[in-house]
């Protein structure tokens, strides 16, 4: 791994302390070279080298970690406006990344860019007591009512609306004063209604299960101002307005909404708080769409200020492994979300059975003996069952007989309950407030609502949002599970694939897929979003964060006859594009010899005027290393294949070439350079929508996966470890794989370096 020595991080240390972090965050820091390299350019371009204030130097962190790359060039004028306290607030910073990610390295106007971020906009104390006040008045009532169970973060939305640039720790402490005003101290009423929520939650926790876990969260979400653009989601103690209406064959009409004592019963469990779940079924690996349902549900809790579940939907054991379950778990952590709980449809079967009973004892519910394609006929026909008028007692009793396994199969359950039952059932179990699904939900609306109607049960809002379609690949568990047992993949972690084990293990960043998610927004259209906009976003992290180095995939030998062998130079390459030349840290050391191996693509017999590679008698120069000439070609008995070039360098530097190419030399005499597996992905199938067609299996792209299993690399790549990721010069970016040894390293292409997606649309 490309790191920094001792005594460099001990600098870089202090520097970061002088700054104001403090010493877990700095070390933490420390530990990831990306943000190290971001972060130490960022004090020196900010000219706070000798420190400043801990305000100014975690305005700088944020800088270092969230400013748009699109507009490096316009970065110092923001650092002079924070070191000079013009920008002091995080939500002045916010507006400012976003004013110059639209901006790009385009020229701005200064007062459109200072009105854009409220520089010069003076918000007193007595301005934001004033609105604090304003906001108390306006929701005395639900305050009085709820005392301390009262939304806090609710309140502070309001008053951020109406003063954005306000300071938000005197936002806080005046919201806390006043609470503290109106309610006084917290009574013993208070302090029992909090224990009784808490012992209630307990009771439902399974220990074996570990519910409680709270995960380690290595990439916090940033989420936008605007993450539902298009949505008017009401806040929990709205929601007794009507959710839909149930239009039934006899013409008459059901009108589904929560009575006021239903909704005071939520609101004391949960305090008024925003509640969600992501629950996805353990009968696969995740892929890219559950990222944006991820985003989705975790998102919309955390900008409400609530929590959201992970909850297994566990109805169908025979496609349920506990693979799946762990991995769901870890890679709902890598995402970067962190579960209120988690929790498993299973932890409900008692009460799901019990409220089944229930339905049919008030004559909503009967046992039926019909097939599936009977009950398809009578649908179609709209024909009631002939058992629809079976009695309630007959009923009863035949299901009792099937719980207990005198039916036919025999366990400690021996009936599940279907999709449509548990999951609105379990969601008014949990309280969930907001039940968010992908479109092909919709249809379900009537039974999601008749059901909790029928049993009198609290019933969520819901909202549909269209899913996530990439182009050239399939999404539906049916297709990828195919694949992977049919071994047309090596597994559902297979780089070729868009599982988020495959993206990351082919290099992709949870970041780069969260931003990628943000970037095409959450609404209700649906579209098919071309894989060339994923792959924008991920260059664009990987371009600040990835290091440069080189790599020969198709080595072509060139030996230098005017240089001595046995002679090696160390020569300085850059990690990073505009590395400092007084920063040791951005530069790497190469090896340079009198045998290097350039591309066998770089090199042709005829030399063309658009052509910058080389050929006889021309010259090209080698990155960070000297200009050479070809002067002889070797060939082989064939008189065609090209075994080796002979070349002549250019000590002095004189000469300038315009064609510039990548290499890797011996790092000591009739030593080969580090040997590596380069494997090359690309699309997994040739069409961009393989799903519609009929024989897609046909589709699939015999080039997806490339495997080049002798490129050579520079030296100070053998220490890589599994998971770093490299942009190799000239050629895209790449990770390395687990199927890494000691004796070889195994890189993957994430990503090229060609970018075909328009820098104006995110």
């Amino acid at each position: 791994m490309v790191g920094v020595s001792k005594g460099d991080k001990s600098e870089i240390l202090e520097l970061f302390l002088k700054i104001g972090l403090d010493d877990r965050t700095a070390k933490n820091t420390i530990a990831n070279n990306k943000v190290t390299a971001n972060l130490t350019a960022v004090i020196h371009e900010a000219a706070v080298t000798d420190g400043c204030e801990r305000r100014i130097g975690n305005l700088l962190y944020t800088v270092a970690t969230k400013y748009p790359t699109n507009a490096l060039v316009h970065r110092p004028t923001l650092l002079r406006y924070i070191v000079s306290s013009k920008i002091k607030t995080p939500a002045q910073l916010e507006a400012a990344f976003s004013f110059f990610a639209s901006t790009g390295s385009e020229n701005f106007e200064v007062d459109e860019f200072e009105e854009a971020c409220g520089v010069g906009v003076e918000v007193s104390s007595e301005d934001i007591e004033l609105t604090v006040n304003e906001v108390f008045e306006e929701n005395k009532n639900t305050i009085l009512e709820l005392r301390y169970r009262t939304n806090v973060g609710d309140l502070f939305a309001h008053v951020r609306k109406r003063l954005p640039w306000a300071e938000p720790k005197i936002v806080k402490q005046l919201i806390d004063a006043r609470m503290y005003e109106l309610l006084g101290e917290r009574t013993a009423a208070d302090i029992e209604k909090l224990s009784k929520k808490k012992e209630k939650k307990e009771k439902k926790e399974k220990p074996e299960k570990d519910e409680d876990k709270k995960f380690a969260n290595d990439a916090p979400v940033q989420l936008p101002e605007d993450l539902f653009p298009n949505s008017n989601f009401p806040p929990p103690e709205e929601n007794y307005k009507v959710h839909t209406e149930i239009r039934f064959s006899d013409g008459s009409v059901l009108i589904c909404c929560n009575t006021k004592e239903v909704l005071d019963k939520h609101l004391e469990v949960t305090g008024g708080n925003v509640l969600t779940r992501f629950p996805p079924e353990p009968n696969g690996y995740l892929h890219i769409g559950h990222a944006k349902a991820m985003f989705v549900d975790f998102g919309l809790a955390k900008e409400r200020g609530g929590y959201c579940y992970l909850r297994y939907d566990d109805t169908n054991p025979e496609a349920e492994k506990k693979e799946y379950i762990d991995h769901i778990e870890e890679i709902v952590q890598w995402m970067g979300w962190e579960p209120f709980k988690i929790t498993y449809t299973s932890d409900y079967f008692q009460e799901l059975y019990e409220l089944a009973v229930e339905l049919i004892r008030r004559g909503h519910a009967y046992v039926d003996h019909q097939t599936p394609e009977e009950i398809k006929e009578y649908r179609e026909k709209k024909m009631n069952s002939p058992w629809r008028d079976r009695p309630i007692a007959e009923s009863l009793k035949l299901f009792e007989d099937m719980k207990n396994g005198r039916i036919e199969e025999g366990d400690k359950w021996c009936i599940y309950p279907s999709y449509d039952y548990a999951h609105c059932i379990v969601d008014s179990i949990e309280n969930i407030t907001h039940s968010l699904c992908t479109l092909e939900f919709e249809t379900r609306r009537a039974s999601y609502f008749w059901l909790l109607h029928a049993l009198g049960l609290y019933q969520p809002y819901v909202w549909e949002y269209s899913r996530l379609n990439v182009s050239n690949t399939v999404m539906s568990k049916r297709k990828l599970n195919f694949l992977v047992t049919n071994k047309y993949v090596d597994g559902w972690d297979d780089p070729c694939l868009m599982t988020l084990a495959g993206l990351r293990r082919r290099g992709v960043t949870s970041t780069s897929i969260n931003a990628f998610v943000e970037g095409i927004g959450i609404s209700r259209s649906d579209s098919l979003i071309r894989l060339d906009r994923l792959e924008y976003h991920i260059r664009e992290e990987l371009n600040k964060t990835a290091p440069r180095t080189m790599v020969v995939l198709n080595p072509l030998k060139v030996v230098i006859t005017n240089m001595e062998s046995g002679t090696i130079m160390h020569l300085d390459a850059k990690r990073w594009p505009d590395a400092q030349a007084d920063d040791a840290s951005a530069f790497y050391k190469v090896p340079f010899s009198n045998v290097v191996y350039i591309e066998h693509s770089d090199f042709r017999m005829k030399d063309s005027k658009d052509y910058y590679g080389l050929a006889p008698g021309k010259s090209v120069l080698l990155r960070y290393a000297f200009p050479i000439k070809c002067t002889e070609v070797i060939l082989s008995d064939d008189k065609e294949t090209i075994l080796q070039i002979q070349a002549e360098y250019d000590p002095s530097k004189k000469t300038k070439p315009k064609g510039v190419l990548h290499w890797v030399a011996e790092p000591s005499p009739g030593v080969n350079p580090l040997r590596v597996e380069v494997r090359l992905f690309d699309k997994l199938f040739n069409s961009e929508n393989p799903a519609e067609l009929d024989d897609w299996l046909s589709d699939l792209n015999p080039d997806s996966k490339v495997v080049i299993p002798e490129a050579y690399a520079e030296p100070s790549l053998h220490s890589a470890a599994v998971g770093d990721r490299f942009q190799f010069e000239r050629l895209g970016y790449f990770a390395v794989d687990n199927d890494s040894t000691p004796e070889k390293l195994v890189f993957n292409r994430t990503v090229t370096l060609r970018d075909s997606f328009p820098k104006g649309g995110k």
